[in-house]
């Protein structure tokens, strides 16, 4: 079973955060900051995870350092990206995401003393150059250029720390480890809330469709984090990565149909090589 159920899990989360964008927008049109949303919905998810998992989180004894670390790094990864596809073309936020690669060249040295090889290398140099096709402009720094670039960059490089961590943190559940992650931006995400003033206001005026739209995208998170927990458990990370990849086409579509955007050849480029990148990503690390 798990040799088709794994890469559903990792389809599944795909697709979720492929169009998930787009309620985000929506509740960010109706009052509901990008911020404010992230809470409210990772603190639905959290009913069902606490109930689900709550027995093996208080079970949990060791590692709780490391899993900490997880929550902090997930929790950016998922707050910093809500607010940049909210601000941002979605398409070139997901791009500057993808370049997580290479960040994990660095972390997994770091971390798992794994040591790259030639495809290591080749990952590097194709996620450079495909960052400075995107973001070189007028022979300027190749740099994001506003806010929702920044945070679709910075939500990578906390996805590449988590994904490190993950593979540290392998022998402990799915579910503690997924209760983890759920703390962790329901702790980031309620940072800013207390900063922007007016939250109350604004939650007392949702009405059922918002109440909806809320309830079912955190429902949605749910099954997205289980599913893409598992599924980097069980599936290799040549194969995990090409799977994981169909969220830039489903975003693509999504972002085309819903938003009316579309892409520049310069960002078409760029993106080739970031995605080139990601595909030999499973094969970069050799072991000391």
């Amino acid at each position: 079973m798990t040799a088709w159920l794994a890469p559903l899990g990792l389809l599944t989360a795909a697709t979720v955060w492929g169009i998930v964008w787009y309620p985000y927008r929506l509740l960010e049109q109706a009052g509901i900051s990008g911020s404010l949303a992230s809470l409210i919905t990772y603190l639905v998810a959290l009913v069902p995870v606490l109930v689900l998992c709550g027995r093996d989180f208080v079970r949990q004894r060791g590692d709780r350092g490391w899993l900490l670390l997880v929550a902090l790094s997930t929790g950016w990864t998922n707050l910093a990206y809500v607010l940049a596809v909210i601000h941002g073309e979605v398409m070139r936020v997901l791009l500057l995401f993808y370049l997580a690669p290479l960040w994990t060249v660095f972390f997994s040295r770091l971390m798992l003393h794994e040591r790259v090889n030639g495809f290591g290398y080749l990952v590097m140099g194709l996620s450079l150059a495909g960052a400075y096709v995107m973001l070189a402009r007028d022979g300027g720094l190749p740099l994001p250029t506003n806010y929702a670039e920044w945070m679709g960059l910075s939500a990578g490089i906390a996805f590449a720390l988590a994904n490190v961590l993950s593979r540290k943190l392998r022998e402990v559940a799915t579910g503690v480890r997924s209760l983890w992650v759920f703390l962790g931006v329901v702790a980031i995400a309620a940072f800013p809330v207390g900063f922007e003033g007016g939250a109350i206001e604004a939650v007392a005026g949702l009405g059922i469709a918002h109440w909806a739209t809320l309830i079912g995208v955190g429902l949605l998170l749910v099954l997205a984090t289980f599913a893409v927990q598992y599924g980097l458990a069980h599936t290799p990370a040549n194969q995990a990565i090409v799977i994981l990849l169909s969220e830039l086409v489903i975003a693509a579509i999504a972002s085309h149909l819903l938003a009316g955007e579309v892409m520049a050849m310069r960002e078409w480029i760029g993106g080739a090589l970031i995605v080139a990148a990601s595909l030999f990503s499973g094969r970069m690390h050799k072991h000391d």
